[in-house]
């Protein structure tokens, strides 16, 4: 163990320490987690209980349309699993001409959800229940109700004027005529029927039978070019994660369409600039950070697109010359806004589970923005994500939007291990863009200020958005604001907690785990 028992920050919970864990953002998908663990089950049937229940506890982020990615430790190596769908054939450029950027709601933004195709795939390589044993407690929750939790709520009451337009999503999730209240009861009969449909069928209902049909029928007749063959075609891909090295510890991620390399590109920028000599919090440490971040950045966002598309092997944004070079052009006095180098560039669930026997699953799903694209197939409760909208529109660019192509993806599970291969850590910070600066935030505080995983999630965050802007979360100190704007970062103070993402942790121990999870979501730690 190589981290302290400190608690530095003002938090609202203890880390969780025990042989078994599951932690989200959901306190009864967590439950739901814990008793798949109860029943025999393994940490990827405690993750994939988890994640099914999320998708009727906390609609707002994620849903039965959602994509999803993981990677897991099944005692001896590492998976990568890509469940992200592709775009339908017949899109073209063609259909946004005009337009300045990709709609973010109605049909155009759909891609083909993938998270059915990962529970199953996981299901079958590295599960032990029966499937259908996964989806007890999310049709329980669907059927009868449960009560919905205060910041669910909250992003439930945002969602009633983005999509006013679409009645199928008000008949759906708008009871009455309005998002339900914290603390008020909340069924989803349709969901529970469409859920059992998948369990039944192990998942062929979704891609190839009656709800195949359901789904492209919508598209026909209200405008979308989903159809059957494109779900029937879509697949996962179990893929090798990529790694970074960083200082006793080693970062791995999924490869792209995923922006992991974001993270691991500012992780190999900061293993040149010796964060340890300056104090956690300072204006310094957060400078380079923040740095690097946004060269992580400039060559994720010219770069980073479908693989079969990419203009660069994604292993070059690694090269440990070029990370260098990149480290070099850094100043610790003034900020710079940096372009890619390399030559030719909110809703979302996250869930980590660990359990005795050493397996441990970073697991992540996504509907990319709150309900998504608004669309909901009628009487099923599947809400279909809107990943489409991470597409560009330039032409020549390698993310630019095409039929049958998967988008540049913010949902990113992460891993660290020991330089050895040793598993670590299952870890992520759920939440857009932030989920790469979440990775390196928690990685720099637990490898390079030793603060232990409840710690790291407490800690102060800050958040460089698209326009390399710098967000901070309240609390730190003012001097520090000011030697950060005095070095040209242009400063937004009071930034909501939603912001800055959620994250959970599960670090291995000796005996057991230590779980940390974050205050600014419902969710919690749980495990035996």
């Amino acid at each position: 163990m190589s981290f302290s028992w400190n608690f530095p920050y003002r938090s609202q919970r203890m880390p969780i320490l025990a042989e078994n864990i599951v932690a989200t953002s959901q306190p009864l998908a967590a439950e739901a987690g814990l008793q798949a663990l109860r029943k025999g089950g393994n940490a990827v049937d405690a993750a994939l209980a988890t994640a099914i229940a999320l998708t009727v506890v906390e609609p707002t982020s994620n849903g039965i349309g959602s994509d999803a990615f993981a990677i897991v430790w099944d005692g001896q190596r590492l998976h990568g699993l890509n469940a992200s769908g592709r775009s339908p054939k017949a899109l073209t450029p063609e259909r946004f001409a005009g337009l300045d950027g990709m709609p973010s709601i109605g049909w155009d933004p759909v891609t083909v959800p993938g998270a059915v195709s990962a529970w199953v795939a996981l299901s079958d390589r590295l599960g032990k229940l029966r499937f259908e044993e996964l989806f007890t407690d999310a049709i329980h929750y669907a059927r009868h109700g449960y009560l919905v939790s205060p910041i669910t709520a909250r992003a439930w009451a945002g969602a009633e004027r983005r999509y006013a337009a679409f009645p199928s999503f008000a008949d759906t999730f708008l009871p009455g005529g309005r998002a339900p209240r914290p603390g008020e009861r909340f069924c989803a009969p349709n969901h529970a029927t469409t859920l059992e449909q998948i369990a039944t069928t192990h998942g062929e209902a979704f891609y190839r039978g009656p709800l195949t049909e359901k789904i492209a029928a919508h598209a026909r007749t209200t405008g979308g070019l989903l159809t059957e063959e494109d779900l029937g075609s879509h697949a996962v891909e179990w893929v090798t994660p990529m790694a970074q090295p960083y200082r006793n510890a080693c970062l791995h991620e999924i490869p792209p369409n995923g922006q992991g390399l974001a993270a691991l590109i500012t992780l190999g920028i900061l293993e040149h600039l010796e964060l340890a000599r300056y104090p956690v919090d300072s204006a310094d440490s957060v400078h380079l950070q923040v740095e690097a971040m946004k060269i992580g950045f400039a060559e994720a966002h010219r770069h980073i697109a479908d693989p079969a598309w990419m203009e660069v092997a994604p292993e070059a944004l690694l090269d440990a010359e070029f990370l260098a070079s990149r480290a070099r052009t850094i100043s610790l006095d003034r900020a710079q806004f940096p372009s890619s180098a390399l030559p030719t560039d909110h809703g979302t669930v996250y869930l980590t589970a660990a359990d005795a026997s050493g397996m441990m699953v970073s697991y992540i799903q996504s509907n990319y923005m709150g309900f998504g694209s608004g669309i909901v197939i009628p009487g099923t409760g599947i809400a279909l994500q809107n990943r489409g909208a991470g597409f560009r529109l330039e032409e020549g660019h390698p993310n630019r939007v095409a039929g049958g192509k998967r988008p540049y993806h913010t949902i990113i599970p992460a891993f660290a291990t020991r330089p050895g291969g040793e598993p670590l850590m299952s870890f992520g910070v759920m939440g857009g863009h932030m989920q790469p600066q979440g990775h390196v935030q928690m990685m720099v505080r637990i490898f390079d200020y030793g603060q232990n995983p409840q710690a790291a999630s407490d800690g102060l965050r800050w958040y460089v958005d698209e326009d390399t802007s710098l967000k901070l979360e309240p609390g730190f100190a003012p001097g520090v604001v000011e030697a950060l704007r005095a070095r040209g970062h242009t400063i937004q103070e009071n930034a909501g907690p939603g912001l800055f993402g959620g994250a959970q942790l599960i670090y291995r121990l000796e005996c057991g785990y230590c779980a940390g999870t974050d205050w600014r979501k419902d969710g919690q730690a749980v495990g035996f």
